[in-house]
């Protein structure tokens, strides 16, 4: 395929149902090039000699004061780099929070990376780094702030007495948990100084513009760093309790949320009255799904998005899409084919026992290639959009119909491997492992499957 998006493209199309493996990957892509924001950015900002415009809202030159972008996330740079091509010369500082690996520059926007999915002292330095340019703004001053998911790890100020090393271990112990995003957000957000709209009230009174990626389900605030927070002390004391870590968490974590409980740490911010502040969503999952769908269209197949914000155990994800497509080719039901389903959303890892190396996605393949039963043409090819799931190099796995006898030749025991969470190595034997690096966006995860 010309120009994809996928490092071993080559490899992933040398073996198995060769065919829809082509066919998952060019709509996978599809899906994931109309994830990245630079496009949907670009066409929001207009420029001339005397201003700008955001949407159709003017601004003049000669009636503001300084132009500064301060931003953070995965999908970060795309928009950045649309804000530089716009308005460039006229932006008086800029700085944006990339991850690791992120190695893009630009001309007038200074670029520095830091660590995800565990922080570290980059994470610290880099959200430091982001309050000493909002600590300038003033009336009448621009702040752009391209806000992407991935902020929650890459920019981070430790709270009374906890230390950097306890954000790790907390970060760590909530992953494992498999809680939901929104469950550990209420948690990062009232032990960290920079989460929960702190860069719209540090930037006050700047009038700030945040573009973001309406990554998340309706019932969670995002972009975090940019919006009133809705969650609370109580929320995250709660979470910690019912996910029956609360004993188990630093005792710094401990005491400064029991220092919020009894109203001795000032709560997240709650309301953006009294500041100029304006968001715009310049890329989606539904946008996302959209795409796939369209491009499966034109391969021939019926196209059916089956969900953009499905969550879950991942292992029980694959299940779910591998019973589908049981259905489908014994029994020639619900859908038409050759048909492909689509779904979005963020599905999550439960540990519990030993941990390798591995990532929702990988997980998902695996599981669909194990629950397959009949004989029939199915293909899954499962990714994150960011292009790293979990805690590894790669973006996701591809499985079809001969993954399990091709494991079985290959002595690879696809069992144990989601047991021990160690499905990197399982998906790099068969040689189904999917590697992007970096894509520019962070629209959550992107599954396909393909029944012929």
């Amino acid at each position: 395929m010309s120009g994809s998006i996928f490092k071993n493209y080559n490899q992933l199309i040398s073996k198995g149902d060769v065919e829809l493996r082509k066919d998952g990957l060019a709509i996978a892509q599809a899906g994931i090039e109309k994830g990245i924001p630079y496009d949907n950015t670009r066409r929001l900002i207009k420029a001339d000699s005397t201003g700008f415009s955001v949407a159709g809202k003017r601004y003049d030159y000669a009636e503001i004061g300084n132009i500064y972008v301060a931003g953070v996330g995965k999908g970060a740079y795309p928009i950045a780099k649309a804000i530089d091509e716009a308005i460039g010369d006229r932006i008086t500082e800029g700085l944006i929070v990339v991850k690791e690996g992120e190695t893009r520059t630009l001309p007038h926007i200074k670029t520095f990376q830091s660590s995800h999915p565990i922080p570290d002292e980059r994470s610290v330095r880099g959200a430091e780094m982001l309050f000493e340019i909002l600590d300038k703004a003033g009336e009448g001053d621009i702040v752009f702030a391209p806000v992407t998911g991935g902020s929650s790890a890459l920019v981070n100020l430790p709270q009374g007495n906890v230390t950097i090393d306890d954000l790790k271990q907390v970060n760590r112990q909530l992953l494992h948990t498999g809680a939901p995003i929104r469950d550990i957000n209420a948690v990062r957000k009232h032990i960290c100084g920079i989460k929960g709209g702190r860069i719209v009230q540090r930037a006050a009174p700047a009038e700030v513009i945040t573009f973001t990626l309406d990554t998340n389900p309706r019932d969670l605030v995002w972009p975090d760093l940019c919006l009133p927070d809705p969650s609370t002390f109580g929320d995250a004391y709660d979470v910690l309790m019912n996910y029956g870590i609360w004993e188990e968490v630093p005792a710094s974590v401990r005491e400064h949320i029991e220092n919020g409980l009894a109203g001795k740490v000032t709560e997240t911010l709650k309301s953006l009255d009294g500041i100029t502040h304006t968001l715009y969503s310049v890329a989606d999952p539904f946008s996302m799904c959209s795409a796939s769908a369209e491009k499966a269209g034109e391969l021939g197949y019926n196209a059916y998005i089956i969900g953009s914000e499905l969550e879950g155990e991942a292992k029980d994800m694959g299940i779910f899409l591998g019973g589908i497509a049981n259905e489908e080719i014994r029994f020639d039901r619900p859908f038409k084919r050759p048909c492909c389903l689509i779904s979005g959303g963020e599905c999550a890892v439960t540990i519990t026992g030993p941990c390798g190396v591995g990532g929702c996605n990988q997980e998902i393949a695996i599981s669909f290639a194990q629950t397959l039963r009949y004989d029939g043409r199915a293909c899954c090819v499962s990714l994150d959009s960011d292009g790293t799931d979990g805690p590894c190099d790669l973006a996701g796995g591809v499985s079809d119909s001969t993954t399990v006898r091709r494991a079985n030749e290959l002595g690879v025991d696809l069992k144990d491997s989601l047991r021990t969470h160690s499905t990197a190595d399982a998906l790099t034997a068969l040689g189904d492992q999917v590697v992007t690096g970096h894509t520019g966006t962070n629209i959550r995860h992107l599954r396909i499957i393909l029944i012929k």
